[in-house]
């Protein structure tokens, strides 16, 4: 399946650095995959990837949190790595794989990670569960068997006003098949947002 966006997309862009030395700005479009399937995009290079994502490939997995990449609420897999849409242009992206929630598993097939986090029930509001659940994917295939230490500093930086961090944390253990935490969670983990 083939898809081609040439519509102009408008959009506040956030101050940044641009690679003069990349081949973006020859005025062709973007070639990219974004869950298994290759978009041509012909929109600026700076335009940041959660707008095309969003807006144009109508994927509303990543959801637009903070804009400055700190929240963690927009957060996809770029070649299998956890990265920021708000803050990634098309520029970075090009020649590259994209992976939203929607590209992880199907209704009838969810992808582990999910199927961890409804059975955890770790949700309130759901706005933080794309970024913690894209973050635990690309964390999960670095370190499949890691200790509640590692599971709080692999996504401390994702943000949840809820307070559902005890839940989240379950669900990361039982996605990487260790032993579900029981009194293992406590009030120390609820700050896991926090820098230390």
């Amino acid at each position: 399946m083939q898809c081609t966006l040439s519509e102009p997309v408008t959009c506040r862009l956030l101050q940044g650095t641009i690679d003069m030395a990349s081949s973006a700005l020859t005025g062709e479009p973007v070639v990219l995959t974004v869950n298994g399937t290759t978009c041509s995009v012909d929109l600026p290079r700076d335009t940041k990837l959660i707008y095309v994502l969003r807006n144009d490939l109508g994927l509303n997995g990543p959801k637009f949190g903070c804009g400055l990449g700190e929240c963690g609420a927009c957060t996809v897999l770029i070649d299998g790595v956890a990265a920021r849409s708000c803050v990634v242009t098309l520029r970075t992206v090009e020649g590259r794989s994209v992976t939203t929630l929607e590209g992880l598993g199907e209704l009838t097939a969810l992808h582990p990670v999910q199927a961890a986090f409804i059975a955890a029930q770790a949700a309130q509001c759901g706005y933080c569960l794309n970024g913690m659940i894209m973050t635990t994917v690309a964390f999960l295939a670095r370190n499949p068997a890691p200790t509640l230490e590692q599971v709080r500093e692999a996504l401390r930086y994702n943000l949840c006003r809820c307070g559902t961090h005890v839940e989240i944390m379950r669900a990361v253990m039982a996605a990487a098949g260790v032993r579900a935490i029981e009194d293992g969670v406590g009030a120390d983990d609820v700050a896991m947002s926090a820098p230390r």
